[in-house]
């Protein structure tokens, strides 16, 4: 009897002192584990170079992966899982973010236990090289200090923002999945377990798997992943269980895709170049010579097509050009005629609307 007071007595005390630090994303300090290579204190700013460990699970499109930092054949998740940052479909966290187009197929879930992302992609855009098989991430690791070391989790899924301290995350180079369990559950650590490294996501967390579908459902919680009844299973045993089935899901919620909403522009650098010298034409003319001789001239010679480059004609209307515009007004049909015919039609088409636009043909 005595003995089973003091069992109980360090297992209770071991177990608070388990989560006796709790921090949130604005007051975690620089770094959280010893041999840490990232940061806890990740800002808002995010950046494909970011070194946050710091990951969210909130929503359909709002989570986060862990994956390696850098590219390369050796960033095998076995290699790489005590460094591995966190990558998120939203801006804002200081993370990386994935790529769009990364993610190919969701399936978000919140049980009364926990909550739960899984899916398929190309995750080669998270730096995990092709062909990889992938591992297991969780806040423990062979020593305590966790895969990656040092790596938080945050959710607002159970009400406000808070750390979560049992959690479970499989990546491979086309497959992921993500569970963390609701710290006030009442058994976080069993349907978070992290003893079964080497099953994979289909055993671990049976869910939907689908190219092609993101959707958001309530769901059951099942059983813990390796408990069958009275019996677990631990790995490394002469027989395997088969895993459990998917938990009934309902009230699923589809979206066409998601993304992380960065706003990209991309310019073909010809274009690029001819807007430039759209801007050019209407300086003042006592700067035409300078700007032609400093800057018309390598531009133009840029957005020639290197099959036609080095044909001085090219450049020789531009130069034409800006003599004219230089010395006299130019009448308003003559001007319109000058231009049609001095201007390369390739670069009249891509000016005529910054023309329009600032009153460069009238």
């Amino acid at each position: 009897m005595f003995e089973s007071v003091v069992l109980l007595s360090l297992f209770l005390t071991c177990a608070s002192a388990q989560y006796s630090a709790t921090y949130l994303p604005d007051t975690a300090p620089e770094t959280t584990e010893e041999g840490q290579t990232g940061t806890n204190k990740c800002g808002t700013a995010s950046s494909q170079t970011s070194m946050c460990q710091n990951a969210y699970i909130n929503s359909v499109d709002d989570f986060c992966l862990w994956a390696p930092p850098s590219p390369g054949a050796d960033s095998v998740i076995g290699n790489t899982e005590r460094i591995e940052v966190a990558w998120c479909m939203k801006s804002g966290y200081g993370t990386r973010l994935i790529p769009d187009g990364a993610i190919q197929g969701v399936h978000f879930v919140k049980t009364p236990d926990f909550v739960q992302v899984t899916g398929v992609g190309d995750l080669t855009k998270l730096n995990i090289p092709a062909g990889d098989a992938g591992g297991e991430l969780d806040p423990h690791g062979a020593d305590g200090n966790g895969n990656p070391i040092g790596g938080l989790v945050f959710s607002t899924a159970f009400g406000q923002l808070e750390q979560v301290h049992e959690w479970t995350n499989f990546m491979s180079a086309s497959e992921f999945c993500f569970r963390a369990c609701d710290p006030a559950g009442s058994n976080a650590p069993g349907f978070c377990q992290h003893i079964y490294d080497e099953m994979g996501c289909a055993w671990n967390m049976p869910a939907r798997y689908d190219a092609g579908t993101f959707e958001s459902c309530e769901g059951d919680s099942g059983e813990p992943m390796g408990v069958y009844g009275t019996s677990t299973f631990h790995q490394g045993d002469a027989a395997t269980p088969d895993a459990h089935p998917a938990p009934a899901s309902s009230q699923c919620a589809g979206v066409g895709s998601i993304s992380n909403g960065a706003a990209t522009l991309s310019i073909p650098a010809t274009t690029t170049v001819s807007l430039l010298l759209c801007f050019l034409l209407l300086l003042p003319p006592r700067l035409h010579r300078v700007v032609h001789r400093l800057l018309v001239l390598p531009l133009a010679r840029l957005s020639v097509p290197p099959a036609v480059r080095g044909r001085r004609r090219r450049t020789r209307p531009l130069r034409l050009l800006l003599r004219v515009r230089r010395r006299v007004p130019v009448p308003l049909r003559r001007g319109r005629t000058l231009l049609l015919r001095m201007l390369p039609m390739d670069h009249f088409i891509r000016c005529y609307p910054f023309f329009l636009l600032f009153g460069c043909i009238y």
